[in-house]
């Protein structure tokens, strides 16, 4: 899941504590964005500013392990296990460190400034006061933010990030949808939850309806449910998940309906029998089509109107 392009500071800030730094997703340097994995033990002190980059933005959401941003004399947050919170650094270094001897487990989403105002230039006015002041009126302060504890979403959200689609494409887009919902509770102001999630709800339909679309276009060899994760770009777990909580039923169950009905269509039109009705749907053993059949329709088909007198003359 590492980029080929991982960052060299990144590389050299981890070093002492390698294999345990896993870049996820991105480039800072390239892309203005990185997801990464922290997952170590260290027996000494680990000075974490080391990995900050200069104008940007970084999200921690800290699974294990405790740490610190900032210094005692100005702003400083300790983050322990559960915590989440965010700091924005400049031009001047950031102290932050890690304590020896504990687990240390957490996910960081750093950004640069430039990249968070391309992406939120439309949306600026719904932004969290201090969120937007570090983006778009101050791009040179310095800000700790108070850590928080982390929701359960953001939880549910960071135990699927180990899991991306495998098309490269729909990683991307994934991982873009992910980041923003890790940040959700920090970007927007607290009058703005109901906004996010009718984002959310709406792009679950939104792939819900795709996902319809491509099992309708082939019933004979309708797509795997991986495929159809990569289409929409999601995790096939996640996209099981909202296709069922938005239409009731399974995948598998939808497609078994979309098939039955289908199935139907033909023996209504007294031009197919059963076999070769069964065959169009994508059944080649007669036995289980008409178990699905009498299940679904509610009779078996050779009982269904127009299925006695079959014309077999097309």
């Amino acid at each position: 899941m590492s980029s080929t392009n991982e960052a060299h500071s990144e590389q050299g800030a981890w070093r002492a504590v390698a294999p345990g730094w896993q870049q996820l997703y991105g480039d800072f340097d390239e892309l203005g964005v990185s997801v990464e994995w922290h997952d170590f033990r260290t027996t000494r002190p680990l000075d974490w500013g080391r990995s900050f980059h200069p104008h940007s933005l970084e999200f921690c959401l800290n699974l294990e392990g405790r740490g610190a941003v900032g210094s005692n004399g100005n702003a400083r947050s300790n983050y322990l296990p559960g915590n989440s919170g965010y700091y924005a650094i400049a031009d001047e270094p950031l102290p932050a460190s890690r304590e020896a001897h504990d687990h240390h487990q957490f996910v960081t989403l750093e950004f640069s400034r430039a990249y968070l105002r391309r992406q939120f230039v439309q949306n600026e006015a719904d932004l969290e006061p201090e969120i937007r002041r570090v983006i778009f009126e101050d791009p040179e302060a310095s800000v700790v933010a108070p850590v928080r504890p982390m929701s359960i979403q953001q939880r549910g959200v960071v135990s699927s990030l180990v899991e991306p689609p495998v098309a490269k494409a729909a990683q991307i887009l994934w991982y873009q949808s992910k980041a923003l919902e890790l940040m959700a509770h920090f970007l927007f102001a607290p009058k703005d939850p109901e906004f996010f999630c009718m984002r959310q709800k709406r792009v679950a339909r939104e792939r819900v309806e795709r996902v319809k679309e491509l099992l309708g276009r082939d019933l004979v060899d309708p797509p795997t449910l991986e495929m159809l994760g990569q289409e929409v770009g999601c995790s096939q777990f996640y996209l099981s998940r909202i296709f069922s909580r938005e239409v009731g039923l399974t995948i598998p169950q939808y497609l078994r309906n979309l098939r039955m009905e289908r199935a139907a269509e033909l023996l209504r039109t007294g031009r197919y029998n059963v076999t070769e009705a069964a065959t169009e749907v994508g059944y080649s053993s007669l036995s289980h089509f008409s178990k699905a059949f009498c299940e679904t329709i509610g009779c078996c088909p050779v009982l269904y109107p127009a299925a006695k007198n079959v014309i077999l003359d097309r």
